[in-house]
């Protein structure tokens, strides 16, 4: 551990070098404001920078380092993603400390980060007792106070409000609606066309099912005015909070004003048709918030409400949508694989009558295509990781995390882990038959008391589209090998354009 001394005289050679640095720093353009404003800045850097070397020498910490001073390690972290190579930045640092956890500074933040199963389990069994619930400071300044930024009784209530929205037995009651939707989707925007533009063409089917399904909204007009300031908030989303013009977080807390505005009337209104009983308490979410409290019979304060509705739209849709523009993606590649699914679908729907809509019992019977739907999540999660924080000082694999440290696990590299995932870099569906990967070795949805909510109704949505994709359409990449970056999800750079040959005989009736 350093002693005072040594503090003492790393802060004094650092403001001598700086001193000497800036007196020979020639600023014949620059107004004596400026040039005090930089001084200034320099010097909180140092000392910034000084004092988490002195909050962080620790012997019992994890190995690591916390690279620059506020900025931390967050460029290359972000950077990897964006190169699309997410566990890059994880599986450098496992092998240059040879071990499953590691230090860094991330987003503004003293960070640990767990690796593999072994880190999976311990964070997500500790929720509430060790770790609880954080996000970055642009998550929580974009999204506000709702279900995906609060912990303990607050969270557990708010979730138990939503689970029965969300639970299979609420779900079944849906997926007639869904599979009506995806039918509309593929009749008007595939439907006759030789060559789509799969990504954002999916991103609008997603965003207009949760539309749909969440908020009762079909004014067309409203939900591409919706989409647009989604796509801004969203690029925002993981970024460093610089709140000025021109960056993305500006551009993201701007969006989401706009998104705000749109919601707040649509509430309000709701509001009114539910007191005039136009409309009911079970048809979609707003209604379910809006007319049911909590355990105690406390209602949703409305700021909640928008917030939760912005949150459930946006996790709702852009998971689903990187999901399925993976899964046209690899089934391009892997011809035998989409056979297997064809005939599959075609058992399913030659048990329909014409124009019969899927039912719940109809997507028990895609088992094999949801194993192909895992595979595609294993080998690129639709997100790469989440965080938490430590509540209590804790020990991991011999070293130290302290209180209020922040804490990150990686689904990437997890998926990637040779010893529960043998030939990870092969797509093989099987590893899904029977019981599955081992527990924690497979986590595209998380895991514990926070796992994804919407887990059950992306399976369903997915499902749902494939069945009726695969039965009207065949089709091939026109960019092979189009990179895949995070942004921060799954995303092809060329928004994966495809092209379509119909299959005779049928048609989205």
């Amino acid at each position: 551990m350093s002693s005072l001394g040594d503090v003492r005289a790393i802060m004094s050679m650092e403001r001598k070098n700086l001193l000497d640095a800036w007196t020979s720093f020639k600023v014949p353009t620059l107004a004596p404001a400026l040039a005090l404003l930089l001084l200034l800045l320099f010097l909180a850097l140092i000392f910034i920078g000084t004092k988490l070397k002195t909050k962080t020498s620790r012997p019992d910490l994890p190995p690591g380092s916390l690279g620059w001073p506020v900025l931390g390690e967050s460029l290359e972290f972000l950077q990897a993603s964006r190169d699309g190579n997410l566990g890059k930045f994880i599986r450098d640092r496992m092998g240059e400390h040879g071990a499953p956890i590691f230090k860094t500074s991330l987003l503004g933040e003293p960070m640990v980060v767990l690796c593999g199963p072994a880190g999976n389990k311990f964070l997500f069994s500790n929720e509430g007792k060790k770790v609880a619930l954080w996000w970055p400071s642009s998550v929580r300044r974009l999204i506000g106070t709702s279900l995906i930024t609060k912990a303990g009784d607050e969270g557990r209530s708010d979730r138990k409000m939503l689970m029965s929205f969300f639970n299979p037995e609420a779900l079944m009651r849906f997926v007639g609606t869904m599979d009506e939707v995806t039918r509309h989707h593929l009749r008007t925007q595939w439907q006759g066309k030789d060559q789509v533009e799969a990504y954002p063409t999916l991103k609008l089917y997603t965003f207009e099912l949760a539309c749909r399904l969440f908020m009762s909204i079909t004014d067309p007009q409203l939900v591409t005015r919706l989409a647009h300031h989604f796509e801004v908030f969203l690029k925002g989303l993981i970024s460093l909070p610089l709140d000025f013009p021109g960056t993305r977080f500006h551009r993201a807390r701007r969006a989401t004003d706009s998104i705000r505005k749109e919601l707040r009337a649509l509430v309000r209104q709701r509001r009114v048709e539910l007191e005039q009983k136009l409309a009911r308490p079970s048809q979609d979410v707003m209604s379910h918030l809006l007319a049911n409290g909590d355990e105690n019979g406390k209602l949703m304060p409305e700021a909640e409400i928008i917030n939760n509705m912005l949150n459930l739209l946006f996790a709702g849709h852009d998971t689903s949508s990187s999901t399925l523009m993976l899964l046209l993606k690899y089934l391009s590649e892997l011809p035998h694989v989409l056979d297997k699914i064809l005939a599959e679908q075609r058992e399913i729907a030659a048990s329909k009558a014409p124009g019969e809509l899927l039912q719940w019992d109809d997507l028990q019977r895609m088992k094999y295509s949801w194993n192909v739907i895992c595979e595609v999540m294993r080998m690129t999660p639709p997100v790469g990781g989440s965080f938490r924080e430590a509540v209590v000082d804790f020990t991991f694999e011999g070293y130290t995390v302290p209180k209020g440290w922040k804490l990150y696990w990686s689904a990437a590299v997890t998926h990637e882990d040779l010893n529960f995932h043998p030939r990870a870099a092969s797509f093989d569906e099987s590893r899904f038959e029977g019981s599955g990967p081992l527990p924690y070795s497979f986590v595209p949805f998380g895991g514990g008391p926070r796992m994804c909510l919407g887990k059950e109704f992306a399976r369903v949505e997915m499902l749902v589209f494939l069945h009726n994709l695969v039965n009207l359409f065949d089709w091939d990449t026109a960019i092979p090998n189009e990179k895949i970056i995070y942004d921060p999800m799954p995303t092809p750079v060329k928004g994966l354009p495809v092209r379509l040959r119909p299959r005779q005989g049928l048609s989205c009736s």
